[in-house]
């Protein structure tokens, strides 16, 4: 049987109780959960942006982008951050695939 142990020669307070350590735990995915998320972004956008093709073909690619904003912005609520705009305009987002998750 495997048990938690406080770091070793840590004397910051965020390590003073082991809810601390979860918390921080927690936080820590939190962020590569974001990073993730955001990786998806760039990769479909990137499809979408690339793609040279008729209208029906290009549908798919359009639903994944909205999908992968979606779950990008839903983890940047999670993590406390609730102005998208920012990331709108750090990855280009286009209006049609805002249109596609209700914004205007």
């Amino acid at each position: 049987m495997s048990s938690l142990r406080m770091p070793q020669g840590s004397t910051s307070p965020l390590f003073k109780s082991g809810a601390s350590i979860l918390d921080y735990e927690i936080q820590e995915e939190r962020g590569y959960a974001l990073g993730r998320a955001g990786e998806r972004v760039e990769r479909a956008l990137a499809a979408l942006k690339a793609f040279d093709g008729p209208d029906e073909d290009r549908a798919p690619l359009l639903k994944e982008a909205a999908t992968a904003v979606w779950y990008y912005f839903i983890q940047r609520e999670a993590c406390g951050i609730r102005n998208q705009k920012p990331a709108i305009e750090h990855y280009g987002i286009p209006r049609e695939v805002l249109m596609r998750l209700g914004a205007t």
